[in-house]
């Protein structure tokens, strides 16, 4: 018996998650050798390679004129902000916690698209929004004994998402979902080759490392090739609430590969973050359907 659309787009949004999840993980491990300013130009100039052979393979142009477009201009700075910032944030804080806190970048966008994009938000998407925004502070416990103050990198790395995703519903129609991955990944190059400036000098990485940064890109593309194909087989209401499998897998890798072993109020903090998502999912479905 063929499986439904919903289940199938279910499948691949897991799979996607996961892939992204893996992802982080050969980051987080290269960049234990690797200056992370390295890692990410790496780790740039691969996925652009992969997604100029997807695009020409599909008749896209490599450069379209919308590129130099004012909203792909704010795009692609949020872009780096996050990349940036969700690196570092991944090689020098425990993968659970960076992976925690990105969970709230679904809340951020709906934040953004009533303040900026002015969308209409019901009460209980706002409270949604402050009971996950609690569940971050949980995480990061600001003044407490347990804050770190390198948590912020993931704060800063999931407004920067969060940012991005709200830049390309204003992104010119033109320009396909490939055709963004690859600017994506190409203003990663400049953005990895800025912050190794102020780092140590560049390494030759073990053969090892370019396997795993290599690893990290193609673990990148599937997930997101996976990832487009979810969110156009499925209804987006049935569909969207796996992307919060991506935090489990990453807290499985996490424990199994590096050892992490995540505090009460993580995991509480965790729970809060993912339960104030799927509220806002289901109010946000609850609405389009009465509309």
């Amino acid at each position: 018996m063929p499986l439904s659309p919903n289940a199938q787009g279910a499948l691949w949004m897991t799979a996607s998650m996961a892939g992204f999840a893996v992802e982080d993980a050969f980051i987080k491990s290269a960049a234990g050798a690797v200056p992370v300013g390295q890692v990410l130009a790496m780790f740039g100039l691969i996925g652009t390679a992969i997604f100029a052979m997807l695009c020409l393979r599909r008749g896209d142009r490599l450069i379209h004129p919308a590129l130099f477009s004012r909203p792909m201009a704010v795009r692609c700075g949020f872009e780096m902000v996050g990349r940036v910032f969700y690196t570092l944030a991944i090689a020098l804080t425990p993968l659970s916690t960076a992976s925690a806190i990105l969970q709230a970048a679904p809340l951020m966008v709906a934040l953004g698209a009533m303040t900026v994009l002015r969308e209409p938000v019901s009460p209980a998407r706002w409270l949604a929004i402050l009971v996950g925004f609690a569940g971050v502070l949980l995480v990061l416990r600001p003044g407490l004994a347990g804050f770190d103050m390198l948590a912020i990198l993931s704060v800063l790395g999931m407004i920067g998402f969060a940012g991005r995703d709200l830049a390309t519903r204003a992104a010119p129609p033109a320009l396909s979902h490939m055709q963004l991955s690859l600017y994506g990944c190409a203003i990663l190059i400049p953005a990895g080759l800025v912050i190794l400036a102020f780092q140590s000098a560049p390494v030759v990485p073990s053969g090892a490392d370019t396997w795993r940064i290599l690893a990290a890109s193609l673990a990148g593309a599937s997930a997101y090739y996976a990832l487009t194909i979810a969110m156009r087989t499925g209804e987006v209401g049935v569909v969207a609430p796996f992307r919060y499998t991506r935090l489990v897998v990453a807290m499985i890798l996490a424990a199994v590969v590096f050892g992490e072993r995540p505090d009460t109020a993580t995991l509480v903090g965790s729970a809060i973050i993912v339960g104030a998502g799927l509220l806002a999912l289901a109010s946000g479905r609850r609405r389009r359907v009465r509309a």
